[in-house]
């Protein structure tokens, strides 16, 4: 699983036209499925973005988390991020989970979010996104659950 993290001062999502959520100062969070992608690749993401400490505490230093801020996370499903681009230009996707597998890893990953936190909010999976955000530092992130990177 892969996932780029960005720390926004607010972002605001639509999916398929419609106004789908919004999230106040916290996390954008765009993820992706490997075929290989299990529970424990889950829970590494998500435990990983929860306690990042990218944000700054009192005297300004990157100390605090998203949950020590009391901040909220937007949750994107993203199957770019295993795009492959070293061969030529058109990026290639063999590497990722194929559409109804990494469907169903984004609803088992959605309802483990659910469970273990508060303040997440979802995009839609295969829907055309448009995503506003804006984005504080900035501060953007790269996590991989089998940590090539």
């Amino acid at each position: 699983m892969r996932a780029v993290v960005q720390r926004v001062e607010k972002a605001e999502l639509w999916a398929d036209g419609q106004f789908t959520a919004s999230i106040g100062p916290g996390l954008a969070v765009y993820v992706g499925f490997g075929p290989e992608d299990d529970d424990g690749a889950m829970r590494y993401i998500l435990e990983k973005v929860r306690h990042l400490r990218i944000f700054e505490d009192e005297k300004g230093k990157l100390n605090l988390s998203v949950e020590d801020t009391e901040g909220e996370i937007l949750w994107i499903p993203n199957f770019t991020l295993y795009g492959d681009c070293r061969h030529g230009r058109r990026p290639g996707y063999s590497a990722g989970a194929p559409v109804e597998e990494a469907r169903e890893l984004f609803c088992r990953f959605r309802r483990l979010v659910e469970e273990e936190t508060k303040n997440s909010r979802f995009g839609v999976f295969q829907a055309d996104m448009r995503i506003d955000q804006r984005c504080n530092g900035p501060v953007t992130l790269l996590l991989d659950s089998q940590k090539t990177f």
